[in-house]
């Protein structure tokens, strides 16, 4: 989904395109007088440097003074960010611990785990606000010799199976839309699962592995010394608001009338149950931050697009839409959890 198709979402829906209704928030002020009397955790379900973590942290550092509190990030990595996704869900309900995760623990996990998930994110987790979107890339080595992704298709029919592509590991958003790609292109592409993007970045870069079709953040470092050469964007349309990227075609050119359209999204939920009004607050603190030139402006330059909603209610809504989304990804693909 588009950013532009989902504001029609939001419209459709008779949400709020901006902040909350200014006759609301001296009710809201007086209701959560108390909010926040400590210090807030902002868990990240992964390990330190990543795109969650790199958001997590800015957004703590700028969320600190209107909050009035210390805001500290807290990774906790492992089982495909669930055990990150369950200290909150566990957490009290107070809106004093936060979760900051990208689409795979609030999507994905509940279908490629099956009953082995530990929670169920719709259920237990409670909608604050999108952070921002963002969308895939598909690289590979400078010293690879495709100049192009029409190139790559090329090789890989003619050698099925022998070209590989890393991936941050099975059934994230870099698997699964691979595997669109791959079926909707009709190649056979060697799948290689890592345990994160920063072992199958150093692959890539020592030339064991032939591509990568992953979120762009820790891509670009890469792509801007020249050791990284894009492709392929995952987005329907190009990435016109990166200098480097403008010229990668996106799926429309490459993959016609496929319908191809990779959205990622980092956003804060809390767990099921936080009163309203804390919901509330933490919304219009985190949307004004992320409204704010300055904040937004940081966010471009890892091509994350701030994307705050109205309310938490338009939240869930988009929330809602995108699991059906990537329950259909990972049905087609056929992914389960390691």
């Amino acid at each position: 989904m588009t950013l532009s198709r989902r504001a029609a979402l939001a419209a459709s829906l008779g949400l709020p395109s901006l902040g909350l209704p200014s006759l609301v928030l001296p009710s809201l002020a007086r209701a959560q007088a108390g909010f926040p009397s400590r210090t807030v955790r902002i868990i990240v379900p992964i390990a330190a440097g990543g795109a969650n973590d790199l958001i997590a942290r800015m957004l703590a550092e700028r969320l600190a003074p209107v909050l009035h509190q210390s805001v500290v990030v807290e990774n906790r990595p492992g089982a495909g960010g669930n055990i990150g996704g369950q200290a909150v869900v566990q957490a009290e309900k107070d809106g004093h611990t936060l979760l900051l995760t990208s689409a795979n623990v609030l999507t994905a996990n509940t279908y490629l785990y099956g009953p082995r998930m530990p929670f169920q994110p719709l259920r237990d987790l409670a909608p604050v606000t999108t952070v921002g979107t963002g969308t895939l890339l598909m690289v590979c080595n400078t010293r690879a010799p495709w100049q192009s992704f029409t190139e790559l298709l090329a090789h890989a029919r003619a050698n099925p199976g022998k070209v590989s592509m890393g991936s941050s590991g099975t059934g994230t958003i870099s698997h699964l839309y691979m595997e669109k790609v791959k079926r909707a292109a009709g190649v056979d592409i060697t799948h290689v699962p890592y345990r994160g993007g920063g072992p199958a970045f150093a692959d890539l870069l020592a030339g064991n592995i032939d591509i990568m079709f992953d979120v762009i953040p820790a891509m670009l470092p890469h792509i801007r010394e020249g050791r990284f050469r894009p492709l392929v964007a995952g987005s329907a349309r190009r990435i016109d608001y990166v200098t480097e990227l403008k010229d990668v075609p996106g799926m429309d050119e490459a993959l016609p009338g496929k319908g191809i359209d990779a959205l990622n999204f980092w956003s804060v939920v809390a767990p099921a149950g936080t009163p309203a009004p804390v919901l509330a607050t933490l919304n219009k603190a985190i949307g004004d931050l992320l409204r704010g030139e300055e904040l937004r402006r940081k966010l471009l330059d890892l091509t994350i697009v701030a994307a705050p909603d109205a309310s938490p209610e338009a939240f869930g809504a988009f929330w809602r839409s995108q699991d059906a989304i990537w329950k259909e990804l990972v049905v087609e693909s056929g992914a389960t959890a390691e």
